[in-house]
Formats: structure tokens, C-alpha cells, sequence
């Protein structure tokens, strides 16, 4: 048998879409790679992200702004994080919608390593199928509501709520988390 190129491989015949996509991938998490130190691709979930680089991107400030347009500027074929400002209005309030409901995931994926929530709706997913699929995705997690622990304090007033009311508690709870994992987020 001949030796193909470095190491004895066999060629593998790659998709040409998986292919772009694979390079978006690549280019939307390079400076997360070297920000966070932590390697990320096509099947990271938020689940397998550290407790401390969620802390850091949950605060919603600049820098972690920043990471969140970087990451789904580049998997939308938008450029990177850097040319948000020269971006339409009408793609930067695409951009922002998607911003914000990965923020809420994120926050939602604190709770409950700090288990306030048992689950939440999209933990599921990658971060690469919420932002390419975010247009089909989005509207049916948001429509759903994530699940109070049986162990927080406040889980019976919540048990006793309508829908509607159980989101809102939840979202009454981001200030809270905020503040409890600020020192996580301020070691990066």
C-alpha cells in the first residue's frame, strides 16, 4: 500500500457546504480559543463550556459582547465581531436579536450549574445549531419556559404560577445570578 501525503492518511471527501461551515466555525470561535484558553467547535454545547467563561460572557458587558457578535457574525457569513458597526440596520438588529437570545441561554446554563434551574429549553443544542438555525429555532424555545429546582427557595411560590408568571420569576432571577457569579466572570 502507498503512503498518502503526511502520516499515512486516506483523503477524506468533505461537503462543500460542511466544509464552509466547518471554516465558519473555525473563524468564529479563534478568539474565543485564545481568550478563554478552551477549545471549541462544530459540537460545543453550553454545557461543556467552563463555569468560568460563561461567567465572563453572562455579565453582558463589552468584551463579552463582543466574543457573543465575533462568534455569530462569523457562523452567518458576516465577518468577524470587529465590523459590527459597519454592518446594515437591518443585519445589526438580526445580530442583536440572536446576541440577546444567546444571553439568555447562557444565563440560563449558570442557573443551573448554581442548580436554581433543573433544565432549560435549548440546552440541548450547540452553540452552532442555535445560531445557524436560529431563525427556526428561537421561536419555539423561547415560547417555552426553563424549570425551577425543586431546591431553591422560592420554588413553591414558582410551582403555583401560570406560564407566563414562571418566565417572568425566572428572568427576575438574572439580576440575582448576575451578581452571584461576578467573581467568576472578573478572574478571566
Amino acid at each position: 500500500m502507498k503512503k498518502r501525503g503526511k502520516g499515512n492518511k486516506t483523503p477524506q471527501v468533505i461537503d462543500l457546504e460542511e466544509g464552509r461551515l466547518l471554516l465558519a466555525v473555525r473563524k468564529g470561535y479563534r478568539n474565543w480559543e485564545s481568550r478563554f484558553k478552551e477549545e471549541f467547535g462544530l459540537e460545543t454545547k453550553l454545557s461543556q463550556i467552563s463555569f468560568k467563561t460563561l461567567s465572563f460572557l453572562a455579565q453582558g458587558k463589552d468584551k463579552g459582547t463582543f466574543y457573543l457578535y465575533d462568534l455569530i457574525m462569523n457562523l452567518q457569513g458576516l465577518g468577524s465581531g470587529f465590523e459590527f458597526n459597519e454592518l446594515s440596520p437591518k443585519k445589526k438588529m438580526a445580530i442583536i436579536d440572536q446576541y440577546l437570545f444567546m444571553l439568555d441561554l447562557i444565563r440560563f446554563e449558570c442557573m443551573k450549574r448554581l442548580g436554581w434551574l433543573t433544565s432549560y429549553p435549548g440546552e440541548d443544542f450547540t452553540l452552532v445549531e442555535l445560531i445557524k438555525g436560529f431563525d427556526r429555532l428561537a421561536p419555539s424555545l423561547q415560547a417555552k419556559v426553563p424549570v425551577l429546582s425543586q431546591d431553591h427557595a422560592a420554588y413553591e411560590q414558582y410551582s403555583t404560577m401560570n406560564t407566563y408568571d414562571k418566565e417572568g420569576f425566572v428572568r427576575k432571577l438574572i439580576p440575582e445570578v448576575l451578581k452571584e457569579i461576578q467573581d467568576y466572570s472578573t478572574t478571566l
